[in-house]
């Protein structure tokens, strides 16, 4: 059955020099496209009313359910503009599973996977314009759900909206990869066993954000986060973190407070492909610390859809460094990410079938 999904054409489109302009310097998050997909659910008729529309402000009432108990799950992935023209995007059905599981723990609808995929499949056609070219720019996805049933008792929402809205996104490293220096915390935590840390939810990274302001006013790019007993690495505010030994082992923590990444999880596959051992496990904080110490852990990096991978060059805290601040990116992160890169821009084999055509070639 083919999904259809109706189209109303924005009246306002941007003049063709403010988006050339946008695309010159996008930044990130900052500029959105033309036009956004809605989809509604109700308890009584299910996923209904699929459609393209003018971007533009919602009207919410003031007791909407995810103003007041933040039942609300989103996504993040990327469409990339190829060197024919063509525009692709990049492993979209775990985007969408990923999505129904947090829907699951959310107590939200759960979107089918076909219906998620066409979804940015009719954004981006309609607004192909705005993807940019060149370097590693690209538009940026960010599909999400909300209850917006107008009600303030403590259950499930009955009433949802799933929407998909694009941003031009130019390079995360203006200057090229640089390792960075990331924040321990040992005051907060992320998520807790039980909770919602698997889940792409607002709560998780709203969270960080006081440890990740900490972070910042002590030097650090990001912040990293430990378990409850704060022995175990869990994960940064926004990215997976992995390690790499000495003898070419990759190593992630695993436990059921961490976002499932999928970006991480792509790495690791190419990593494996490379002949790389992969271990997903409890890591403590005194094995990196350890290791660096003695040279078994040689590289450390964070990873997510809007960096890709970024080197980790040390870990901070008032108590310890543990890594060299000025250590320059290893060769295996560095090789990781070439390698992802090259993929999603169609430069290189595709050999896993990652990538989902979206439009044609010019």
């Amino acid at each position: 059955m083919t999904l259809s999904f109706t189209l109303t054409r924005n009246e306002r489109l941007a003049e063709v020099s403010t988006r050339e302009a946008v695309l010159t310097d996008p930044g990130f998050g900052k500029h959105f496209t033309d036009h956004m997909v809605s989809i509604d659910w109700t308890i009584d008729e299910g996923w209904h009313g699929h459609r393209v529309e003018a971007y533009g402000p919602l009207q919410m009432d003031p007791a909407s359910a995810v103003l007041h108990y933040g039942q609300e799950i989103f996504e993040g992935m990327k469409a990339y503009r190829r060197a024919d023209g063509s525009v692709w995007t990049f492993r979209p059905d775990q985007n969408a599973r990923r999505m129904q599981r947090s829907a699951e723990r959310l107590a939200l609808p759960q979107l089918p996977e076909a219906d998620f995929v066409e979804a940015v499949r009719q954004l981006v056609q309609i607004d192909e314009a705005w993807v940019p070219s060149g370097g590693e720019n690209s538009l940026y996805l960010r599909p999400f759900m909300i209850a917006n049933e107008v009600f303030l008792g403590v259950r499930a929402a009955q009433t949802v909206r799933f929407m998909v809205i694009a941003s031009p996104a130019g390079p995360y490293f203006a200057g090229g990869v640089r390792p960075v220096s990331i924040w321990l915390s040992r005051e907060y935590n992320r998520a807790g066993r039980g909770g919602t840390g698997a889940a792409k939810c607002g709560g998780n990274y709203a969270a960080s954000l006081l440890p990740t302001q900490q972070a910042v006013a002590n030097g650090c790019a990001q912040v990293l986060f430990l378990n409850e007993e704060g022995t175990d690495l869990e994960e940064l505010g926004g990215m997976n973190v992995v390690l790499v030994r000495s003898d070419g082992t990759l190593i992630t923590p695993d436990s059921d407070s961490i976002l499932d990444g999928v970006t991480r999880n792509s790495l690791l596959q190419l990593a494996e492909d490379a002949g790389h051992r992969v271990e997903r496990r409890p890591v403590t904080l005194a094995e990196w610390r350890d290791g660096v110490a003695d040279g078994t852990v040689t590289e450390a990096f964070a990873c997510g859809t809007a960096a890709v991978l970024t080197p980790i060059a040390a870990l901070k805290s008032p108590e310890e460094t543990i890594g060299d601040p000025d250590a320059p990116a290893g060769p295996v992160a560095l090789a990781l990410r070439k390698q992802l890169t090259d993929i999603q821009y169609g430069r290189a084999e595709d050999p896993h079938g990652w990538m989902v055509q979206l439009t044609e070639a010019r």
